[in-house]
């Protein structure tokens, strides 16, 4: 995988596992017709949301650097977003969620460069660079909302998953490519639509990243501020849709106050939305944010953070009061009185202390798994955490000597003690036992001849979440997705038809104006009659030059065009209207 990119202080940052997600955005790849899509989407955004939405996002469009009439280039949009302490990455389409909410905890915008085709001009379902770069860039040159999209970030990549999600988030990445490739059969995308609602209205119980994904959706998506009777926009996909954006203000749409609710409210991707949430403020966004937090295992712990995590069947940690976090795939928990006194893994599992790894505790180390109990002793009201080395002595945890212990639940742990570890307070974190079995009741969890038996010290699991504890410990570069963007052949048609689009944009920009564009208009109506957009283009050449005979011309080739395709007439109409009434922000 190639990590052309141009990069800076931020993105010098970044984790490798992070890295292999960008490629590089290749910006000659955009042809004349891309370019022309991002013009008209941008012209008619800015001309229409100048009214409607948040006041950041025609300030945030010059401090990001994005231009109307070209598709930005990310090495210079990232050369004025570090000013604002934040950078961009080009990827290809619908990342994994956490992937995506890691990037943004390191303050860097994940941008999907390709760009909709001109055939789906209004709304796309597939992440592209005028949604991410016309719709999330220019909010974030708000502090009060960077800093909530940051927290968001940090926050949401440590929510736990289900299965059920990574085949959901599969099937939606599926879905968005095979919709946005040409020629894709109307049969094909049916059936990936079906796949995509079957797996909405079967996914169980929500995961936390199901209910973070919602409150996603809800703000930084298709967020409203201000108040209910008189909201403006600032979610990116209403940023980004110019058929959203103008629908979302109308009564057709329910407007209602967001709070912690709005985790619970799910979205179908593949259609506009029926409500939309309104914020106060952005300060507002934070205050539920924190909201949700408290509920997740990231801050309860306990016996279901470590539940969650063995239904994700995935790489995840937990962390014990003494602070010594365990790391890896969760299978087994044996518990008593609703409480976890036993905790296994599965594999390669790492041991950490703040997110750093325990010399000699790394996946070569525990490469089969790792069990310990959990909890106090039985029998003793003080936690071996909170002895001190008289008491350890006292009760017989000292080095070189035969221990049984016995913990609350039934966990027994008998061995002869080498070493112990300890934190930056002085408490006891790990014991490591030779000749050492442990049982619960009648079930061995452990035989002395498995060799050294490393034991977990913490009365308590007071966090659990997704990933590991020190990014180092595992390989985490594996991602391979079942499906890539699809990029077609272009036919010699569609070639020629690029080739009118470059002439008229060569002519705008001055760089050759001796085209005709009488011809070029004569083309079109031969060979490509059904072409909306360049005619648009045409005719805004032709009133600015006040070319009376072209304009009459186009004009009845677009009523043409209109007649024939009467889907098109609102986007045609919506063209000649920028033209005409002259208050495109500059």
């Amino acid at each position: 995988m190639s990590h052309s990119f141009e990069s800076n202080e931020i993105l010098q940052k970044l984790p490798k596992h992070l890295k292999q997600f960008i490629k590089p955005q290749n910006y000659k790849d955009y042809s004349a017709i891309d370019q022309a899509v991002w013009r008209y989407v941008m012209r008619k955004n800015v001309d229409f949301l100048s009214t409607v939405a948040h006041n950041s996002y025609l300030e945030g469009l010059q401090q990001t650097g994005i231009s109307i009439d070209s598709i930005p280039n990310m090495y210079g949009m990232n050369r004025i977003l570090k000013d604002i302490g934040w950078a961009a990455v080009a990827v290809d389409g619908f990342i994994p969620p956490n992937a995506f909410m890691e990037f943004q905890a390191y303050n860097i915008l994940v941008i999907a460069s390709d760009i909709r085709q001109l055939e789906h001009i209004e709304y796309t379902p597939a992440p592209d660079i005028i949604h991410e770069g016309a719709g999330h860039a220019p909010i974030i040159a708000n502090p009060e909302y960077a800093e909530y999209l940051r927290r968001f970030g940090e926050i949401g990549c440590k929510a736990i998953s289900s299965a059920k999600d990574y085949e959901l988030y599969e099937a939606v990445r599926y879905l968005s490519i095979i919709k946005e490739a040409p020629n894709s059969l109307k049969e094909d995308i049916a059936s990936a639509e079906k796949k995509v609602e079957d797996l909405q209205h079967n996914m169980g119980t929500p995961s936390e990243m199901a209910l973070i994904r919602n409150l996603h959706w809800w703000t930084v998506e298709y967020g409203l501020i201000g108040t209910v009777e008189n909201p403006k926009i600032y979610g990116a996909g209403l940023l980004s849709s110019i058929g959203e954006s103008a629908w979302c203000m109308t009564k057709d749409v329910e407007k209602r106050p967001y709070d912690i609710n709005a985790t619970y409210k799910n979205f179908d991707i593949t259609k506009p939305q029926p409500q939309l949430y309104v914020t106060p403020d952005f300060a507002h966004l934070s205050l539920i944010l924190e909201e949700f937090a408290n509920t997740m295992a990231l801050r309860k712990g306990g016996l279901s953070g470590v539940n969650k995590l063995i239904e994700s069947n995935a790489l995840g940690t937990i962390e014990l009061s003494t602070g010594l976090q365990i790391s890896g795939v969760f299978n087994t928990i044996i518990e008593n009185e609703g409480q976890p006194i036993y905790i296994q893994t599965t594999g390669k599992t790492a041991l950490a202390y703040r997110e750093k790894e325990l010399v000699g505790h790394g996946v070569d180390t525990h490469i089969d798994g790792f069990g310990s109990p959990i909890g106090k002793l039985k029998g003793i009201n003080l936690a071996i955490e909170d002895m001190s080395p008289r008491d350890l002595s006292a009760y017989n945890i000292y080095e070189e000597r035969i221990v049984n212990l016995e913990f609350e639940g039934g966990i027994k742990v008998s061995g002869e003690i080498i070493t112990g570890k300890r934190n930056l307070q002085g408490k006891i974190i790990l014991i490591s036992f030779k000749n050492c079995t442990v049982t619960h009741q009648e079930t061995i969890l452990f035989k002395s001849e498995w060799g050294i038996y490393d034991m977990a010290v913490g009365k308590d699991i007071v966090s659990a979440f997704s990933g590991p504890a020190d990014l180092n410990s595992f390989d985490l570069i594996t991602h391979k997705t079942s499906s890539n963007t699809i990029h077609a052949k272009k036919s010699k048609n569609r070639l020629a038809l690029e080739a009118l689009y470059q002439q008229v944009r060569d002519y705008r920009e001055g760089i050759n104006k001796t085209i005709s564009r009488t011809k070029v208009l004569e083309q079109l109506i031969e060979k490509h009659p059904n072409d909306w957009l360049l005619p648009v283009e045409l005719y805004e050449l032709a009133h600015l030059g006040n070319e009376t005979e072209l304009r009459k011309k186009i004009l009845k080739h677009l009523e043409i065009i209109k007649q024939n395709n009467p889907d098109l007439g609102h986007l045609i109409d919506d063209g000649l209207e920028i033209v005409q009434n002259k208050s495109i922000v500059k």
